[in-house]
């Protein structure tokens, strides 16, 4: 598995078509309609929406993913478990964990917000996500919470890799070439286009030892070094 990725497929892809199907792929059942509606309704449709929601779901996530990890991993010290949470509830997993579970088929948004996009848009589902963990807190209270999220990342935890979850790729790919006793690798700039507070960066990421060259691209240097980096140090653990 991909260390900037979650294997999601414990979860059910089919998309869901009613709240009753969203309650068997969440193996919870809101006895409030009107909560999770809320939960499920972005600013963009109007009021009352889900931000609320949002900020009191993001906290109570935070708690039960640190009791599971706390559980889980019983030997890990604070600054790992602190690590592996950051990485477990950031919105690129949250994100996925929403999109397997077909939530932005349930997602309330206004008409612009809906025609470009929004039921995709990866800040949408993973606000809606917290939302949604919000929305069962306030009606089940935090043993809810802690089931819900247990029957969602338990399966995930089975296949991480400590080693390198929450390093970034320019990390890992070091790393990896220092224990193999290859020479660090080499970012240059191809080119730079765009006005100067919206340019796009194309970085080269040479690695010799295997003869590879990747080109990343990004808004800042940086980013496009670590898309160069994530793509080379991805096809050499897959050589």
């Amino acid at each position: 598995m991909s260390p900037h990725s979650l294997d999601t497929r414990h979860l059910q892809s089919a998309p869901v078509k009613s709240h009753n199907d969203f309650f068997h792929k969440i193996g919870y059942v809101f006895k409030q309609p009107a909560l999770l509606q809320e939960a499920l309704t972005h600013r963009s449709f109007g009021s009352p929406h889900n931000e609320r929601l949002e900020f009191l779901g993001d906290s109570a996530l935070n708690c039960a993913v640190s009791a599971l990890l706390f559980k889980q991993f019983p030997h890990l010290p604070e600054g790992n478990l602190s690590r592996l949470r950051a990485n477990l509830v950031n919105q690129h997993a949250l994100f996925e964990l929403a999109s397997a579970l077909s939530l932005g088929d349930l997602i309330r948004l206004g008409e612009g917000e809906r025609k470009s996009g929004g039921h995709h848009r990866p800040s949408i589902l993973a606000n809606a996500l917290e939302a949604v963990i919000g929305a069962i807190y306030l009606e089940g209270g935090f043993p809810e919470v802690e089931n819900f999220v247990n029957n969602l990342y338990k399966p995930l935890l089975q296949n991480l890799d400590l080693e390198t979850l929450g390093k970034d790729a320019k990390t890992l790919l070091q790393e990896y070439l220092q224990a193999h006793k290859g020479a660090l690798p080499e970012y240059t700039i191809i080119t730079t286009s765009g006005e100067a507070h919206r340019q796009k960066f194309r970085v080269e990421c040479v690695v010799a030892k295997f003869n590879i060259r990747t080109i990343g691209e990004g808004t800042s240097r940086r980013r496009a070094e670590q898309e160069a980096a994530k793509q080379a140090y991805e096809l050499i653990i897959h050589r």
